[in-house]
């Protein structure tokens, strides 16, 4: 601590230069934090070992399954129970509000996700009311709605007998999910009877777009998988059957590789503001040759003369580092909430920490290196 003045000096030698350099840094960690706290946190949350299945059509998620496969399901030993979902592609006033409405049967869906704490009562007041609709609390908040009100919802997919595209429901219930499930899209999703949507559509009648299997074990998920898929081979309506876990993952696959992603553009930033740093601390050196021979003359070793160049690396690599991955941690904790994410994965930033450290090594062994070999006599003499 002794020589820390003289470390703080020669990093604010420059000062434009040394604070461009510090936000260079301090955004790309920023990125980093963001991107892989993102990521990671998605990983996460997929890594949740859950007692759910996913059964869709072997053809395509989007394909609809015959309803009357449920009871044959419900067969199969280890399965406790059975929802289904169908699609409505719902939206209020206008298409760009779009809404997350799906029909369901509402006793066994609410077993099926006890995270969402669907309550008995907003069980019995969905099968008292068949035109009734439950909906989370955050869809609640953003348009106002109560329990009581009549919501008109417009459907880009599904025409009613009446000839028309618009749909009237009514608000019977509001549920709030546990901290697990908020700010995932079931949180803010609205549910409709199964029974009532199925009636009041022109067509694909007895179809349904996904079951939801809860099991007892979850360790024989891939033997109830297959037993549930061998049920209904070569039967022109064969299901396709995966753990919740592997069905997401397989979805975001589908829209793009996001650890690849992810990792290309955080190694490309890296990989930009080492040459920056590097260069930095290279002109930093270069500059103060005569000072730091005076420091040798007045009996630094070689050993300090490094040492003193990697400290002044570290603290500006490191400072920086963690002003970034501050900022990352307030946006995620902000912005993440849309997607389930409450906070950067801790992993994340211990690694950020460990790349700070590594970009503060490398940038300033090279110019710590030249100092250690300084020849006091050809620096004087401006050699």
């Amino acid at each position: 601590m002794k020589y820390f003045m003289l470390i703080w000096a020669g990093l604010w030698r420059k000062k434009t230069r040394t604070i461009l350099t510090m936000l260079s840094i301090v955004v790309a960690f920023l990125l980093f934090g963001v991107l892989q706290g993102v990521n990671q946190g998605i990983n996460s949350a997929l890594g949740v070992v859950n007692n759910r299945l996913w059964s869709t059509s072997q053809s395509s998620r989007m394909q609809s399954i015959p309803i009357s496969h449920m009871p044959t399901i419900k067969t199969v030993p280890e399965v406790i129970d059975v929802a289904h979902m169908s699609f409505f592609g719902g939206y209020f006033q206008d298409s760009k509000n779009a809404i997350g409405a799906y029909a369901t049967n509402i006793d066994s869906f609410a077993s099926t996700y006890p995270e969402l704490r669907i309550s008995k009562a907003n069980v019995q007041a969905m099968q008292a009311t068949r035109t009734g609709v439950l909906i989370g609390k955050p869809l609640a908040i953003k348009y106002g709605w109560k329990v009581g009100d009549r919501v008109p919802l417009g459907t880009t997919i599904w025409t009613n007998t009446s000839g028309t595209n618009a749909w009237q429901f009514d608000v019977v219930g509001i549920y709030e999910a546990n901290d697990e499930m908020k700010g995932s899209p079931l949180d803010a999703a609205m549910w409709i009877n199964y029974d009532y949507f199925d009636e009041a559509r022109r067509f694909d009648r007895g179809r349904v777009h996904q079951y939801i299997v809860a099991i007892k074990d979850p360790a024989k998920a891939a033997a109830v998988s297959t037993s549930i898929d061998k049920l209904f081979e070569n039967s022109g309506e064969e299901l396709r059957t995966q753990t919740e876990v592997a069905a997401l993952q397989q979805m975001i696959k589908q829209l793009a590789d996001i650890n690849f992603i992810v990792n290309a553009i955080v190694g490309a930033v890296l990989f930009t503001l080492l040459f920056l740093t590097a260069n930095t601390m290279m002109q930093s050196v270069r500059e103060r040759i005569p000072e730091l021979a005076v420091l040798r003359a007045l009996g630094f070793s070689s050993g300090s003369m490094l040492a003193l160049v990697l400290v002044e690396s570290f603290l500006l690599c490191s400072v920086a580092a963690m002003l970034g991955l501050f900022l990352a941690a307030g946006i995620v904790q902000v912005a993440g909430k849309a997607i389930g994410i409450a906070a950067i994965p801790s992993i994340v930033v211990v690694f950020g920490l460990g790349l700070a450290a590594l970009l503060a090594l490398v940038s300033g062994l090279p110019p710590g290196w030249r100092a250690k070999q300084l020849s006091i006599v050809d620096a004087l003499a401006g050699r």
